[in-house]
């Protein structure tokens, strides 16, 4: 059995009346609005499962990718600019630009790296019967959009939220943001 799984954005960038100096850089593979259109087209609807058994250790995250760095820093490095790291992988500077509220972040620790699709979503809708290795690989997918650099505080509060009941505030008048749609395909 194969999993396809799809995270399925629209950034659309607006005019703006000020200067703005951090571009915000976009995840991996986001799929065209007709590709997008047509994937979701060929899914079956179906109800959300149960959280029952949901436990967030299930998904071991931030593997190691490369020498001492994880898929946070990886990810950190990918979304931001200028960024240095130290020996460990850290990262000791950079600027971020957060597409969830507009926001420019210049300290690593003001930045949460998000899962698009929580992975309490991805459990109700069908990652609870998937082996540990494959949630394993779903929680540190570099391949798909599935990890944004985000404002910290942002993420926190929209914590295992979907985008049925969450939508990230737009920082008008810099990136209109908005989340069409989560998929889940499992083939």
């Amino acid at each position: 059995m194969k999993s396809t799984i799809y995270a399925v954005l629209s950034f659309v960038a607006l005019a703006s009346t000020a200067p703005v100096t951090l571009v915000a850089r976009t995840p991996p593979n986001i799929p065209s609005y007709s590709t997008a259109q047509a994937e979701l087209g060929g899914l079956r609807v179906a109800a959300q499962g149960s959280s029952t058994g949901y436990s967030r250790d299930l998904f071991p995250h931030w593997n190691t990718v490369s020498g001492t760095c994880n898929t946070r820093e990886t990810v950190l490095k990918r979304d931001g600019t200028s960024v240095v790291t130290d020996s460990a992988c850290a990262s000791t500077s950079g600027r971020w630009y957060s597409p969830y509220d507009g926001a420019t972040w210049s300290l690593a620790s003001d930045v949460d790296i998000d899962h698009v699709v929580p992975l309490s979503n991805a459990w109700k809708s069908g990652a609870a019967s998937w082996t540990t290795s494959r949630r394993q690989t779903f929680a540190n997918d570099l391949t798909n959009p599935q990890l944004i650099a985000v404002t910290d505080n942002v993420n926190q509060a929209k914590g295992d939220q979907g985008p049925e009941t969450w939508k990230p505030v737009s920082s008008p008048p810099v990136l209109d943001f908005s989340l069409k749609k989560k998929v889940i395909e499992i083939r």
